[in-house]
């Protein structure tokens, strides 16, 4: 089967095609006929050498992809070959077949294409987890949202939006903020001209805020969070250490938690999955929600499809085509 590899740590220009055999399931997994691979911040950590697969994992980038079920491992009796899935995977994702637990899998909603599907796993699993598992968001919460035109961003404000909390979001561009405030964001703070901690004091402070930024972003999230506030931390693009007044958290009663995906145990991803398919799938199926699509690739083109990606002039989702 034709893949992408990583032919050394670097820059996208380290993805390298190649041909592998094909995987074999085991017990309690699928293999998969992927048709899309989503693209995600993690493969470009992963490429860059600072995101090592977990063990047992496949040394291919792609945590993400959809297409129809094309073997069985020892077990399975949820899925049969043919059947159209979306999966999150530990990894193997840019290549013609995958392997995943099959609990890991979740039935391409109805109406929704294969390439729509793509999209789903990684950032619904994460958002799902951690701003309503994790973060606790309730209906009528002022949630803040950085990065709100990202794979993430788009689906963090779709979700919160229609589950009733009152979304705000940060982007960069005027374009991206409408985007957000076309999604259901009720106010998208243009960071480079405003300040997102000013805005949400005057609301009253944010009850919830998920954040992928760090750096010194996280000493002004505190400040942005109202009383029993919480903040949730899913990335470090600006990096994890900085000062912090830990006095404000027992003073405000704040919460900083966060986590990350692709290390947690198959039961917890499988947790995750039965909660989306209870809670989120029928949203998608009414078409309540839906992924936002910036770019396809074709599969050999996945280098370009990073630098799409690591340019931030992306809204939304890109993905390859297999």
């Amino acid at each position: 089967m034709r893949v992408i590899e990583i032919h050394e740590p670097g820059g996208p220009e380290v993805l390298t095609p190649a041909t592998r055999d094909l995987p074999r399931p085991g017990p309690g997994e699928v293999r998969i006929k992927v048709a899309y691979a989503g693209v995600n911040r993690p493969d470009a950590l992963q490429r860059a050498g600072l995101y090592n697969p977990p063990p047992g994992a496949s040394d291919l980038p792609g945590l993400e992809a959809a297409g129809e079920v094309s073997a069985l491992g020892e077990g399975v009796a949820e899925w049969q070959v043919g059947d159209k899935v979306c999966g999150l995977l530990p990894g193997g994702g840019y290549a013609e077949e995958v392997v995943t637990p099959a609990a890991h899998c979740l039935p391409v909603p109805a109406g929704m294409t294969l390439k729509q599907a793509a999209c789903l796993p990684e950032t619904f699993f994460t958002v799902w987890s951690n701003v309503f598992q994790r973060g606790g968001l309730q209906a009528g919460e002022r949630f803040l949202v950085h990065g709100g035109s990202s794979g993430i961003g788009t689906t963090a404000i779709q979700l919160a939006h229609v589950m009733g909390a009152r979304v705000f979001a940060t982007a960069g561009t005027d374009e991206k903020c409408a985007a957000c405030v076309d999604l259901g964001a009720e106010r998208a703070i243009n960071y480079r001209s405003e300040d997102f901690v000013e805005v949400l004091k005057a609301e009253g402070g944010a009850n919830l805020i998920l954040d992928m930024v760090g750096g010194d972003y996280l000493p002004r999230n505190v400040k942005a969070l109202a009383d029993d506030g919480r903040l949730v931390q899913i990335a470090f693009l600006q990096g994890p250490k900085v000062e912090l007044n830990f006095a404000q958290l027992m003073m405000r009663r704040l919460t900083i938690t966060g986590s990350t995906l692709r290390p947690q145990s198959d039961h917890a991803k499988a947790e995750i999955a039965r909660a989306l398919r209870e809670k989120v799938w029928p949203l998608l199926e009414a078409g309540r929600i839906a992924p936002v699509m910036d770019q396809e690739f074709p599969l050999d083109q996945a280098a370009a499809a990073h630098a799409r990606m690591e340019s931030s002039a992306h809204i939304g989702k890109i993905v390859l085509r297999i």
